[in-house]
């Protein structure tokens, strides 16, 4: 095993010096940057850096610094090494590809204090300096050998650029007119203002509006621009939003600061409502940076306990989302907690008679197949392992949940465990139900609403051909 071992005090001299060599890679930069939390633009967003100064990505200034700090405490004097004072000057960007030579020399030794004093340079392959300083430390007395520490591996995953890429998709679309309902709070109030100022909504502020007004100036959001529709209470926010929808005033609904099941008693009113012949149900879209592709997880938020009709409907529904978002034929896996049919296990018999179904063409679009558990779903090792062969196994885009308690749960996990973001959407009424979360983050709610706009537009292209009991 590699040693790491120091230099006492006692045996360093004046002129003594240590270096190392470094290649700038933009993976260095997303490190430190994630490390420090300096996500100045200058270095991280490269359409922002080509306006700059520099007119490319330049490394952060204390990633030079901190290879200095690398090579007193490593190499000279090395482990035991008490950091005093530290001046440093920026002489020149260091650039992407840039190999950067580090190097620290003794110059002034304090045998009282057991003090150095040390030149620090940094040059570029040009033999340009990019950094000059001094360095003043303490050097250790008495000798150290350890093994050298393994370092984990840094897996840099990016966050939520699925959902980047689906507003991508969204350039060129006009806008969505969206009522959004009872937004009295700060989030859901500003997750309908980015929306609108990411080109995604015209929104339609549906509720009280003295409280609306309230949370506008709680977030020092200008109304003036905006549209309120007033009413006296979230209940009548609900159905005030549902009669635009159905009067064609809006082409979506989203949620605000109510609780789901309220608005959604308006949505499925057998008369004021706005169902059709399909069952609503939600679907979360995730986007699980550990998956190599998005997932769709149905039902996570209305049918609580759904029949083999509704299942019929719920995929359907999550069939018709996958191909508004560009999946041309969605695999779908039904999803239980053994990958064979038995009898005691409801789920499994739904998920054969599922499979059928989609072989009638009772079920259009994808490619349907379980019982899966949810291993055999995600990894195709796994269903190798248990001799399965499917279309599905290891590739599913969509996973059908047996309830809602199991599909809550799936969504949440994989939020709060696995680093994903999840951003929800009601499909079977007659305009889409964008349903946010309060706890939602910004590119969540952005997500959600660039689905229900690509949702609305797909639907709109559609729908000519469908017959009326097929429409979502």
């Amino acid at each position: 095993m590699e040693q790491i071992q120091n230099r006492t005090f006692d045996e360093i001299a004046v002129g003594d010096t240590a270096s190392l060599v470094r290649t700038l890679t933009y993976r260095d930069i997303e490190v430190f940057a994630v490390m420090s939390g300096d996500v100045n633009p200058m270095h991280v967003d490269a359409a922002f850096a080509k306006s700059d100064h520099f007119h490319q990505v330049v490394a952060h200034g204390m990633w030079g610094g901190s290879l200095i700090s690398t090579l007193l405490g490593t190499q000279l004097p090395g482990p035991g090494t008490i950091y005093l004072d530290q001046s440093l000057r920026f002489v020149r960007p260091v650039l992407l590809g840039d190999t950067v030579t580090v190097s620290v020399t003794v110059k002034e030794k304090n045998d009282a204090k057991k003090r150095l004093l040390l030149d620090c340079r940094a040059t570029n392959q040009n033999g340009d300096d990019v950094i000059v300083g001094l360095a003043e430390v303490i050097a250790p007395t008495e000798k150290i050998t350890r093994p050298r520490v393994q370092l984990p591996e840094i897996d840099m995953h990016p966050v939520a650029r699925r959902y980047e890429r689906l507003i991508e998709m969204t350039q060129g679309l006009e806008p969505l007119r969206v009522a959004v309902v009872h937004p009295v709070d700060t989030p859901s109030l500003l997750g309908a203002v980015e929306a609108q100022r990411a080109g995604l909504i015209v929104p339609v502020l549906v509720g009280p509006e003295s409280k609306i007004r309230a949370a506008a100036a709680q977030a020092s959001v200008d109304l003036s621009a905006y549209e309120i529709v007033a009413t006296e209470h979230s209940d009548a926010a609900a159905a005030a939003a549902v009669a635009m929808a159905r009067s064609g005033k809006v082409e979506a609904l989203m949620k605000g600061a109510l609780h789901t099941d309220e608005l959604m008693r308006a949505v499925v009113h057998p008369v004021r409502g706005l169902r059709t012949a399909r069952r609503i149900s939600h679907v979360y879209a995730v986007d699980a940076p550990d998956y190599p592709r998005a997932l769709l997880v149905t039902d996570a938020a209305i049918n609580i306990y759904p029949t083999l009709t509704d299942k019929r409907d719920i995929i359907q529904n999550a069939i018709d989302l996958a191909h508004a978002l560009g999946i041309e034929q969605p695999r779908v896996a039904i999803l239980s907690a053994v990958e064979t049919v038995t009898e005691s296990i409801r789920s499994t018999l739904d998920a054969a008679a599922l499979c059928k179904m989609a072989e009638r063409g009772q079920i259009t679009g994808g490619i349907l197949d379980g019982p899966l558990a949810f291993d055999n779903a995600v990894s195709a090792e796994a269903a190798k392992t248990k001799g399965i062969v499917s279309p599905v196994a290891g590739r599913a885009d969509i996973f059908v949940v047996p309830d809602l308690e199991a599909g809550n749960m799936l969504a949440k996990q994989l939020e709060y465990l696995a680093r994903a973001h999840v951003a929800g959407i009601v499909l079977g009424a007659r305009v889409p139900i964008i349903l946010t979360s309060r706890a939602d983050k910004t590119l969540a709610r952005l997500g959600s609403c660039a689905i229900g706009l690509l949702m609305a537009r797909h639907r709109a292209a559609v729908l000519p051909i469908l017959s009326s009991g097929d429409a979502a």
